[in-house]
């Protein structure tokens, strides 16, 4: 008979071998964190609750951390804005939305994860997120369901966690250490499952010392769904002593890790590199121009002196202060050089390392709008450029959408749906997949690029038609209507239906040969599109079905 319980030394040889991997990661880490991100990380050696001070003998100038917080915020408020709508949902393909009560219960579903997302947690991990990608060009966090709320998020910073990919590049196993006292355990894993030594300690009311727990989060080589217990789910979750001692084993349907990495080299890393990587030089190179701008000045004001054998007691450097010598001629007290730095130089390069990390940042882009070089522009002008710059943000923002932003609502869809927290769905529409569109700041930024070679189009037709009319005939306005609506973002509900605008025009054409007038050209085309079948919108993939 096979045995599918999984020995306590594979487990740690896993896990060791996932450090193993994180192993020439780290020295990185902690120097991106020490430069840019000094109240995030967590390393070998640190427990909880210890205030770690900022090195301020290296962090001279905080600019770079500012142009980090400035990305945070714009990814924050341009990708998942808590304020406004940012994802959309819809049958795929979009025909199926016609159907019985699809439309209303696809509503009804984005309605509530928009308020569990708003109630939980999820858009507070979301900022550290944003800012550990950032600098780190890895983050990840843990999405589980809430009996209270629905979801709740654990947020995870670097050096705490370790992962690894399975052979398609996609994350796929987890693990990571923390700390719990002896009574949080017992609490949470209960009184049966601790080691004799750590129940001594919940008898003795004993709060002072901290325990490693490890958890991993593995593939489920025994998973089975035919089974309906824990143990026999895709994922294996596995939380154990540091010693080996098994706390609790369960499992996850889908993988419940949201990892995502800014920039991947190669298909085999567990890790990404971001921005923080690529200017980590710049950053250091503009802490030691600070460094010396401030000994230049220190000693520009207060410099070294020379004190001749006359001098009666101790020099007195203070303003004001009176220091008796016996010579009569020469200077008791004098510079012993002149410091004449050039500051302005000095300023000018200081600022030209500030711009490169900005724009490494892509702070220039969030914050364009503020430059000085914008102010006497049109509104036509910044629009341009505005989307321009946003395209630079393109690969980035597709690999953020297939590992954070898809990954996050299919697994609140279904976490929510088997917590019987989402509306029951239409009889006519049970078994369908759904896409996600997302319609977020960025995103519409994106797509209206591609307005711009639409209305160039049309502009084109109509030039032509100036000379040949009938060239009108192969121009479909309904549908570039409909396409330049959905790449402005425009809430589809605002748009009238196909069969309706086919009415009204055959109303208006009848009520003209009444009337004895020549129908409009307009009104010739007005049935064009066989059926009148209005067209499908954007599409992207997302499925929400049960994994």
């Amino acid at each position: 008979m096979k045995n599918n319980n999984q020995p306590t030394t594979d487990y740690l040889r896993l896990y060791g071998e996932l450090k193993s991997e994180r192993a020439s990661w780290l020295p990185v880490w902690k120097d991106l964190c020490a430069y840019l991100a000094p109240t995030r990380g967590f390393f070998d050696g640190q427990t909880p609750n210890q205030g770690r001070r900022i090195d301020h003998k290296t962090l001279l100038d905080s600019d770079p951390c500012l142009a980090v917080e400035v990305l945070c915020a714009g990814m924050m408020s341009g990708l998942t804005s808590p304020s406004r709508s940012w994802f959309d949902l819809a049958l795929a393909p979009e025909e199926l939305m016609e159907l019985p009560g699809a439309r209303e219960w696809v509503l009804e579903v984005k309605k509530h994860l928009e308020d569990v997302f708003a109630k939980s947690n999820v858009y507070c991990v979301l900022h550290g997120f944003y800012q550990e990608i950032a600098v780190f060009g890895t983050a990840a966090f843990l999405l589980e369901e809430d009996p209270e709320k629905g979801l709740r998020c654990r947020p995870f910073t670097i050096g705490e966690y370790v992962l690894g990919t399975d052979a398609s590049g996609r994350v796929n196993r987890f693990g990571r250490e923390f700390f719990m006292t002896a009574a949080q355990m017992q609490e949470t894993f209960g009184a049966a499952a601790l080691p004799p030594a750590v129940k001594r300690e919940c008898d003795e009311n004993r709060q002072a010392r901290w325990h490693k727990i490890i958890h991993l989060i593995l593939p489920n080589r025994s998973a089975d769904p035919d089974k309906a217990d824990n143990k026999h789910m895709p994922y294996r979750s596995v939380y154990l002593t540091e010693d080996g001692k098994i706390l609790r084993e369960s499992g996850y349907r889908e993988f419940p890790v949201i990892a995502a990495r800014w920039e991947v080299k190669n298909a085999s890393d567990s890790y990404g590199r971001g921005p923080g990587w690529k200017c980590l030089g710049d950053v250091k190179m503009l802490q030691k121009m600070q460094k010396t701008k401030l000994v230049a000045l220190d000693k520009s004001t207060n410099p070294p002196m020379m004190v001749s054998s006359n001098v009666q007691g101790e020099v007195n450097l203070l303003p004001g202060g009176i220091t008796r010598y016996n010579g009569t001629t020469d200077a008791a007290v004098k510079p012993a050089y002149q410091v004449q730095p050039d500051l302005k130089s000095l300023e000018a390069s200081i600022q030209s390392v500030r711009a490169t990390i900005r724009s490494q940042f892509f702070a220039d882009v969030f914050l364009m709008l503020t430059a000085q070089n914008y102010s006497n522009m049109t509104a036509a002008e910044v629009a341009e450029r505005h989307q321009e710059k946003m395209l630079v943000l393109g690969p980035v923002l597709e690999r953020l959408k297939n590992e954070l932003l898809d990954p996050l609502i299919d697994r609140a869809f279904n976490l929510l749906s088997r917590q019987g927290l989402l509306p029951a769905a239409p009889q006519s529409i049970q078994g369908l997949e759904m896409k996600v569109e997302y319609v977020s700041m960025i995103a519409q930024a994106q797509k209206a690029a591609g307005l711009a070679s639409l209305v160039q189009g049309l502009n084109y037709a109509a030039s032509l038609a100036a000379a040949r009319p009938e060239v009108l005939d192969r121009v479909d306005y309904d549908r570039a209507l409909e396409e330049g609506l959905n790449t402005l973002g425009v809430a589809p509900a605002l748009l009238r239906s196909a069969e309706y605008a086919q009415a009204l025009r055959r109303s208006r054409l009848e009520a003209a040969l009444a009337a004895g007038a020549r129908p409009s050209s307009n009104n010739a085309r007005a049935d064009a599109r066989p059926g009148g079948a209005p067209a499908s919108g954007v599409k992207t993939p997302g499925a929400l079905s049960e994994k």
